[in-house]
């Protein structure tokens, strides 16, 4: 693991949420973010765990030298298949699409929670500490019957907001 990612990950040991600074490295190039839908790990832990490795058919999550290394993704390699998202287990990766030209983005989060959301459904769009960041639209559910049979769920955000929201909770039937 190269010094920037070890850094990283001795600050997140403390607050556990990276900020956007944090995320900057990991980052494609704004050219790359308009060719369309690329995935974003945040794993900034040492842990032995590589699945986002054996899952890029593409071979876009870089070989590890070592089990405990961070993911890190060549972006010229990743097609945004979204394949790498449902077999995290640490429900690190997200696709995101930023190459709408309304002001709107696409984030593509795992989702272990029952009952499943349904598409068009309107849901309260989380960040990573829990609290609401607006309104989000779900635009497509996804049930993988792979191996963990983790389900991903797509949401349309407003495009400034890729890098804050990373979750969702469902409306009471009260707030609808």
């Amino acid at each position: 693991m190269d010094n920037q990612n070890r850094k990283i990950s001795r600050q997140l040991t403390k607050s556990g949420i990276p900020t956007k600074t944090d995320l900057k490295p990991f980052l494609p190039s704004s050219k790359r973010k308009r060719k369309g839908a690329y995935a974003l790990i945040e794993c900034f832990e040492e842990i032995p765990c590589d699945p986002c490795f054996s899952a890029c058919p593409f071979k876009s999550v870089k070989e590890f030298a070592n089990l405990n290394d961070i993911p890190v993704i060549d972006f010229k390699k990743c097609t945004g298949c979204g394949l790498c998202v449902p077999e995290c287990p640490g429900l690190a990766i997200f696709l995101i699409n930023e190459d709408r030209d309304d002001g709107k983005a696409t984030i593509t989060i795992p989702y272990e929670f029952l009952p499943l959301p349904e598409k068009g459904e309107q849901v309260w769009a989380l960040n990573r500490v829990g609290e609401i960041e607006g309104e989000a639209k779900v635009v497509e559910v996804k049930t993988y019957s792979k191996k963990n049979h983790t389900t991903v769920v797509t949401l349309l955000i407003p495009r400034e907001k890729v890098l804050t929201i990373r979750h969702f909770r469902r409306k009471d039937q009260n707030e609808r």
